[in-house]
């Protein structure tokens, strides 16, 4: 069974993608359009306009076994050799480097096709993906998601309205967040520590965990790379994390749900953890490399249009009142202005050397529920404590 979505919005979420995302395309754009076959409904549509436009789009239509369209799919992790895994193909490579502008439709046919597959071999495959995501990342690039069975049935509902959730929240227009978020950034940018408060549920303890921001940069999500969007996010001094945080919304990774994390940093890495849901799955995340025991972003959901809380990490981080940190590799942007420069190449390595900056094959947002029922407690940046009204942070007067 395919989602059934009118065309208009299909032609409005496309116009979206591509002219506010990305900031529109010309006839020296080369655009990848990567996805599964199951969201040619939306990828066709973004062609359409892409070949219109005078751009060439370049239609990277990945296997159904294939995570986010990484360089090897979940077969090579189950029947093949680390020596096989580290043989990416050069053209794979170069196809990434030849294209101007990137855009990611998100859906799965068959989620369960990620899954089952060896651990060690998995976290080969994420290291061996590291070069073309990181050239992808250097690009002007946007991820959405569209609507299918399969990730339909993993939140429990009918593809019907699973469908209306996804394209309502993607066809608002994505303007109205940037002044949402104008006074959180501010707040960031000013601020040098981060204290984060949850409650444990089973035994009702109040954790806390801290971080230095001192002269990072917030970033203000605005529809730009996400979308829908909706947060404002910046990342620590990965070397400063400390104490414990309990994380209770459920996020889908790698084939599996995890949910109900508990997590202890001492002097910046992981020391201890367990997930009540999906507790393999964070093992494999965390056991990845050096930097999958380290934190590379914190931030706050801005979006109080998405109409229920999904697993789906696009969706899941973004909702207001809500907060997430992220397991694994920082963000540039949080430290240099421009970290295409050589002068912002050359701070992001020198952060790298010292710890500051993490770097890591995964980045995997897991998110804590602020609003009421949540396990959060209390976010302050420096002494001011934000509270939430209409599931929106803001900064009480």
């Amino acid at each position: 069974m395919k989602a059934n979505i009118k065309q208009e919005h299909l032609e409005k979420w496309a116009d979206y993608l591509i002219n506010h995302s990305l900031g529109g395309v010309n006839k020296n754009d080369i655009v990848m359009l990567k996805g599964e076959a199951i969201c040619w409904p939306l990828l066709s549509v973004l062609q359409d306009k892409i070949f219109a436009a005078g751009a060439i789009a370049d239609m990277n239509i990945t296997a159904p076994d294939n995570n986010r369209g990484a360089v090897w799919g979940a077969s090579v992790a189950r029947h093949g050799s680390e020596e096989q895994i580290a043989k990416v193909p050069q053209w794979h490579i170069d196809r990434y480097r030849r294209m101007t502008k990137f855009i990611e439709v998100l859906g799965a046919e068959n989620p369960e096709f990620f899954g089952n597959v060896d651990e060690k071999l998995a976290q080969a495959v994420a290291k061996a993906d590291e070069l073309p995501k990181n050239v992808r990342l250097s690009k002007n690039w946007v991820i959405t998601l569209f609507p299918t069975q399969g990730f339909a049935d993993m939140e429990e509902m009918s593809l019907e309205e699973y469908t209306d959730v996804i394209v309502n929240a993607s066809i608002v227009d994505p303007k109205i967040l940037d002044e949402v978020e104008e006074d959180l950034a501010r707040l960031i940018k000013e601020a040098s520590k981060v204290k984060i408060e949850t409650e444990h549920p089973d035994t009702g303890k109040l954790l806390t965990l801290e971080m230095d921001i001192t002269d990072r940069l917030p970033v203000k999500c605005v529809g730009t790379r996400n979308f829908p969007d909706g947060e404002v996010y910046t990342s620590p001094d990965a070397n400063t994390v400390t104490g414990e945080i309990f994380v209770d919304l459920p996020v889908f990774q790698g084939g599996a749900t995890i949910q109900g994390i508990y997590l202890k940093f001492e002097e910046g890495k992981i020391v201890e953890y367990s997930a009540k849901t999906g507790g393999e799955a964070l093992q494999k995340i965390i056991e990845t490399d050096a930097g999958s025991h380290r934190l590379g972003e914190v931030a706050l959901g801005m979006n109080n249009g998405i109409e229920k809380v999904l697993k789906h990490p696009l969706f899941v981080e973004k909702v207001g009142g809500t907060m997430h940190i992220a397991i694994g590799n920082s963000y540039p942007a949080s430290y240099v202005e421009d970290p295409s420069s050589d002068k912002g190449k050359a701070k992001i390595e020198e952060y790298t050397e010292k710890g500051i900056y993490n770097k890591s094959a995964q980045h995997v947002d897991i998110v804590t529920d602020f609003r009421e029922g949540g396990v959060g407690r209390a976010i302050y940046f420096d002494s001011v404590k934000l509270a939430i009204k209409n599931n929106l942070w803001y900064i009480p007067e």
